[in-house]
C-alpha cells in the first residue's frame, strides 16, 4: 500500500494522474501507476501535444492515416481516440470496482470551441458516441459559454468533467447547471457522473504577481495562501450545494454528487513545498489529478491528512484580505480562464502544425 492508496481508503480523496502518453500503455507503466493507487486519469491538448511530438510512438498509425487519405486534424482525433480507448480498458476494473466513482478518463473537446455554446454541444456528443464507454469524462471548459453545454449533456445523461473553473462566482455556475441538468434528465441517474476541475496554482502566480506589485508587509504575507484559501471555500461551498432537500430528492433517483477535482496542483513556485496544493486539499468526495513529478513527490514525504475544512473562516479570512489590499480576484479569474483557453488552443494549433509537418515527410 502507497501514500495515494491511503489518500483514499482513509480520507476519501482519489488521486488521478494528470498525464497520458501511448509510450506508458505500451511499456505497462500506465498500468503500474494504477496499481500504485491512481484512480483516474485526465488529459489535455498540452497533455497530447508533448506527448505526440519529439517521439516517433504515433508515427506507425499516423503513416498509415496518412497513406488513407485522413487530414491531418481528423488524424489527431483518430490518435487521440485510440490512447483514450486504451486507457480506459485499463481503468475500467477501477471503475467496476468503485461502482462507477473512480476508473474515469478524461478527454477534451476541440479547444477552440470554448466560445461556442452549440459547437460545444455537438463536439461534445460526438466523442460520447465515438468513445461509447461508461468511464468516460468528456471535457468541457467552464467557460460563459460552457454552462449551457454542460446542463444541457447532464440533462442527456452524458458524463462530463469541467474544466478551467477559477472563481467561487463561476464554481457556483457550474454547480447549478449539474444539479439543474439532472433535474432535467429523466430515469435513472445513477449512470451519470461528474466532476468540477478547479484549477489551483495557476491562482497563487496570478495573485503573487499581483501581491509583488502592491509591496508591503500585509500584502506580502499573503503570498501563497490565496489558491488553497479559494479551493477550501470552494469545498465549503460543494458541501452547502450537495445537500438539502432539493438535492435528496435527486438522490432518490440515483444522483452522485459532483465532486471538486483540484486540478494545476503540481507547484510551479520553487520557494512553495513541492506537495503544497496536495497536502492542504485532502478531504472526503474530491479528486485531486497531479502530473507524474507531483504524485512521485506525494509518495515520498506527502502527509495524508483531512486539511480541506480544517478551518473554514480561515480560508474566508485570506480571501477578504487578499481583497482588501487591492487585488481583485474577479479580475484575476477573468485573466486565468483567458490565458488558459489561449494556451490550449496554441497546444491544439502547435501540435495540428507538427502533425501535419511530420504527416507530410512520409
Amino acid at each position: 500500500m502507497s501514500r495515494l492508496h491511503d489518500l483514499y481508503s482513509e480520507q476519501g480523496q482519489s488521486p488521478w494522474l494528470d498525464n497520458l502518453k501511448r509510450s506508458w500503455i505500451v511499456s505497462g507503466e500506465l498500468q503500474g501507476w494504477v496499481d500504485r493507487g491512481a484512480r483516474g486519469i485526465t488529459s489535455n491538448p498540452s497533455i497530447f501535444q508533448k506527448a505526440m511530438t519529439g517521439t516517433d510512438a504515433y508515427d506507425e498509425q499516423l503513416r498509415s492515416l496518412t497513406a488513407e487519405g485522413a487530414s491531418v486534424e481528423e488524424s489527431y482525433w483518430k490518435l487521440v481516440v485510440r490512447d483514450i480507448m486504451d486507457a480506459l480498458e485499463i481503468l475500467r476494473p477501477v471503475h467496476e470496482s468503485s461502482d462507477g466513482l473512480d476508473g474515469y478518463v478524461s478527454v477534451e473537446v476541440d479547444p477552440r470551441l470554448a466560445t461556442d455554446t452549440g459547437g460545444t454541444i455537438a463536439a461534445a456528443r460526438e466523442l460520447h458516441g465515438r468513445i461509447d464507454r461508461p468511464n468516460l469524462y468528456v471535457k468541457i471548459p467552464a467557460t460563459a459559454e460552457g454552462i449551457p453545454a454542460i446542463h444541457r449533456m447532464i440533462s442527456e445523461g452524458r458524463s462530463i468533467n469541467v474544466t478551467l473553473i477559477f472563481s467561487l462566482d463561476r464554481y457556483r455556475e457550474v454547480m447549478e447547471a449539474y444539479v439543474s441538468g439532472l433535474e432535467s434528465c429523466p430515469g435513472d441517474l445513477s449512470g451519470v457522473s461528474s466532476v468540477a476541475s478547479f484549477f489551483i496554482s495557476r491562482t497563487d502566480n496570478e495573485v503573487d504577481r499581483r501581491l509583488d506589485v502592491l509591496g508591503g508587509p500585509e500584502a506580502l504575507s499573503l503570498r501563497g495562501r490565496a489558491a488553497v484559501a479559494q479551493g477550501q471555500v470552494a469545498y465549503d461551498m460543494f458541501r452547502t450545494v450537495f445537500r438539502g432537500p432539493r438535492w435528496d430528492s435527486l438522490v432518490q433517483r440515483g444522483a452522485r454528487v459532483q465532486r471538486p477535482l483540484w486540478a494545476s496542483t503540481s507547484t510551479k513556485n520553487p520557494s512553495y513545498p513541492d506537495t503544497l496544493y496536495v497536502d492542504t486539499l485532502i478531504g472526503p468526495d474530491t479528486v485531486n489529478t497531479l502530473p507524474d513529478a507531483t504524485l512521485e513527490a506525494f509518495e515520498a514525504h506527502g502527509t495524508v491528512a483531512r486539511t480541506i475544512d480544517a478551518d473554514p473562516d480561515s480560508a474566508h479570512g485570506v480571501l477578504r484580505a487578499v481583497s482588501d489590499v487591492g487585488v481583485d480576484l474577479a479580475e484575476v479569474s477573468r485573466v486565468l480562464e483567458d490565458e488558459g483557453v489561449a494556451a490550449f488552443v496554441a497546444s491544439f494549433d502547435d501540435l495540428l502544425a507538427d502533425l501535419g509537418a511530420k504527416a507530410a515527410t512520409f
